[in-house]
């Protein structure tokens, strides 16, 4: 069944919907929230998604005011794009660090260069969909394998740690969630329906969803537990200097975790130190990274601490 008289399946435009409000729900709690970085990676997949979902939907389609030639380079590019997203997606939304040359080096080799050799020139050329298709998902498709291995492993490894719990739920889910979305080559090949890609593709997404939502809830137990401890603890500056020297904090960051620990809003930081709120935000973030905290709340705590 296809709406508004295109080629957009009515399953289709229904994930659009739903990922549509979802982009615009996440957006606004990231620019409130700007230093959860998770948010952030799941916020650009949903934005990728959005353009997959619609340009797929809708393309080709000959009553669209573009050539057909140019609607299948879009189409396809918008499916490796969201391919090429997936493996930095974990690298960096589920801390994957085993993944990095994949998310940093193996995507523009394996996944970008077909790509842009078969779809873009190749096709552009001898106008030959089939071709583009058979040699241009060939090495994705292999590739495919070795990162679909590469991600159980780092899970395992992640959720294997000693001295962590192991979380068999969400592991099971993860690697639910990575099957779909490293199938997509397969599905390019074998010429799949509208309806049957995106119900493939986009159960990967709801799994993925589901684990963030699932994160974002622990997430917000743990802060309010930590609201909870901080609200008795006192400003002692001193002690915060000290813990400042001992993380390689400099005297600027030292200033700023002060009126953190003060409960100053960062327009307010910048206000009284007669900078940028940008600049605020570059010295908190590099903040967290040396104390390896993850938001104000646990770096209150991590420099109010008193070994003695």
């Amino acid at each position: 069944m296809l709406v508004f008289g295109t080629e957009m399946h009515i399953v289709t435009f229904m994930f659009v919907i739903l990922e549509i409000a979802m982009f615009f729900y996440q957006s606004v709690y990231y620019l409130f929230r700007p230093q959860d970085k998770s948010r952030l990676w799941y916020t650009i997949l949903l934005f990728l998604l959005i353009i997959y979902n619609i340009t797929g939907g809708l393309f080709p389609d000959p009553e669209i005011n573009l050539s057909i030639k140019a609607q299948n380079i879009i189409a396809y590019g918008s499916g490796f794009l969201v391919a090429c997203y997936f493996p930095y997606y974990f690298y960096r939304g589920f801390g994957l660090r085993k993944l990095r040359f994949h998310a940093i080096y193996g995507v523009p080799l394996f996944l970008i260069a077909p790509y842009v050799v078969f779809f873009v020139i190749g096709y552009w050329v001898d106008e030959n969909l089939d071709d583009a298709i058979k040699f241009g998902t060939f090495i994705p498709f292999v590739y495919a394998f070795v990162v679909l291995t590469a991600i159980l492993r780092a899970i395992w490894i992640k959720y294997s740690k000693d001295g962590e719990k192991r979380d068999i739920v969400e592991m099971l889910a993860v690697y639910c969630a990575v099957a779909p979305w490293l199938s997509m080559p397969v599905l390019s090949y074998l010429h799949v329906s509208q309806l049957t890609e995106v119900l493939f593709t986009n159960t990967g997404f709801i799994i993925i969803t589901i684990i963030f939502i699932r994160r974002s809830i622990a997430t917000a137990r743990r802060e309010s537990k930590l609201l909870l401890e901080i609200a008795l603890l006192s400003c002692d500056e001193k002690l915060i200097e000290a813990n400042g020297k001992k993380f390689g904090l400099t005297a600027k960051e030292i200033e700023v975790v002060k009126m953190i620990c003060q409960r100053l809003k960062y327009k307010e930081i910048a206000e009284r130190l007669f900078i940028s709120p940008r600049t605020v935000d570059k010295h908190a973030e590099n903040i967290f990274n040396k104390t390896a905290v993850n938001n104000r709340e646990e770096l209150i705590k991590t420099m109010s601490y008193n070994p003695i």
